[in-house]
């Protein structure tokens, strides 16, 4: 399908990868994380800021795990990933982390980052390896995009450390009945998660 205004808003993160355009590490302890909820497998369809402190990065299959170098001990840690569309044009990223403190159900958070234009009423929806599909809302928009808060449980964790791939599932605001499938690696997930839970260790 023709994307070209579509993702028109997503042009400029092609220079704003990695922690220039990625939300800082958060402890998100207040409560706001969207668990999602469970969609029929048949069905279709805080806001972003400046990194403040220094991050070091080390590339673990398809995933960049960022961690604090400053600060008070221990320092957190983040995975992040861009993720493109079948011509390679930016669409989307992801950054997720591990809660010190579970709340409630989730073990993990995530910010997803989609551009504008996206119909929100319509909501994320992600599924890993065509299975677990569930479907998040969308928080708020801003300049940067509009952006999912979303929590994982442990079953969410596994089936990440066990899949190939998560696929995120949009709608254009602008094409309603169509929807816009970008893919989420999960090559390297589970060592990177394994080290961000253990600050980077």
């Amino acid at each position: 399908m023709q994307k070209t205004s579509f993702f028109a808003a997503a042009v400029a993160l092609a220079a704003m990868t990695g922690p220039s355009f990625s939300q800082g590490v958060p402890s998100l302890a207040d409560g706001s994380l969207a668990m999602g909820e469970a969609v029929n497998e048949a069905a279709q369809p805080v806001s972003p800021a400046q990194l403040e402190e220094n991050v070091s990065s080390e590339i673990i299959g398809d995933w960049d795990l960022q961690c604090a170098t400053t600060g008070p001990e221990p320092r957190p840690c983040r995975m992040y990933q861009l993720m493109r569309d079948d011509t390679g044009n930016p669409v989307s990223e992801v950054t997720l982390f591990s809660l010190p403190v579970a709340e409630g159900e989730a073990v993990a958070g995530a910010t997803v980052i989609v551009p504008l234009e996206t119909l929100l009423t319509a909501q994320l929806t992600m599924s890993v390896d065509g299975k677990t599909t569930r479907r998040y809302p969308f928080a708020f928009c801003n300049q940067l995009g509009c952006i999912a808060r979303i929590g994982l449980s442990a079953e969410d964790i596994s089936n990440f450390k066990s899949g190939n791939k998560a696929v995120l599932t949009i709608v254009p605001a602008l094409a309603p009945t169509q929807t816009v499938n970008v893919n989420m690696s999960l090559a390297g997930f589970t060592k990177a998660f394994g080290k961000a839970e253990n600050n980077g260790q």
